[in-house]
């Protein structure tokens, strides 16, 4: 199951805030909308879901969070990502994922693993490239996306018999706030280092939709190109 996704138009100029911020909405809710129905799905279906995402969020977000806090220029966009970090670390965000994944039974198998491990090398190898502004807009969308993601996900891991919705309910108020707390970094970090014309705005957050789409569907061709 897949379904047409936005892309943006003039993808490689530079944009203003609010044409950035309206594009990522409209690729967020464009991916939300394309997700399975949690009612049809099978529990090794639900299982799989879960076990991919956890497969590359505890291991990766924090790295992902940090690489981009590496890649910026501006001094008050640092603050704000690291912010971000401080939280990660010191609630123990991977733990509060593992015990989540765990109450699912859907700890993640060899198979899910090397189920997402090409696109998740692409995010790596992106964000090696410490760009700035490439990073603080994909991390903008990624959390944006799993703020609204937590639903869905804590509804497939009730499904599978789990009361262990503490990641589920953490990340879905606290995203609303690291998502703002983004877009600012991005205003920032446009101003001091905007990006080169050759330079995609969104290559980081297409990558990273692809991601996404491997979790949810186990099927790295889900979008068209």
């Amino acid at each position: 199951m897949s379904s047409t996704l936005l892309v943006p138009q003039n993808s490689k100029s530079q944009q203003d805030l609010p044409t950035i911020k309206q594009n990522i909405n409209d690729m967020i809710d464009s991916l939300i909308a394309s997700l399975p129905d949690r009612n049809q799905l099978s529990s090794e279906e639900r299982r799989g879901v879960i076990a991919r995402y956890s497969s590359v969020l505890e291991g990766n977000f924090i790295y992902w969070m940090t690489a981009t806090y590496m890649a910026v220029k501006s001094g008050e966009a640092r603050p704000i990502i690291l912010d971000n970090l401080h939280e990660e670390i010191r609630d123990a965000h991977p733990a509060m994922l593992r015990r989540f994944t765990l109450e699912a039974h859907a700890f993640p198998t060899e198979q899910d693993a090397w189920a997402v491990y090409e696109d998740m090398t692409n995010m790596r190898l992106f964000l090696g490239k410490l760009s700035g502004v490439q990073s603080v807009v994909t991390m903008a969308f990624f959390e944006g996306f799993i703020q609204k993601f937590m639903a869905y996900l804590a509804d497939l891991a009730a499904a599978q018999g789990s009361t262990e919705m503490e990641y589920t309910d953490v990340h879905g108020v606290c995203d609303v706030e690291h998502t703002d707390g983004l877009f600012r970094a991005l205003a920032m970090e446009l101003s001091v280092s905007p990006l080169e014309d050759n330079q995609d705005l969104y290559e980081g957050v297409y990558l990273l939709r692809t991601l996404v789409e491997t979790i949810v569907f186990n099927r790295p061709d889900a979008i068209a190109a």
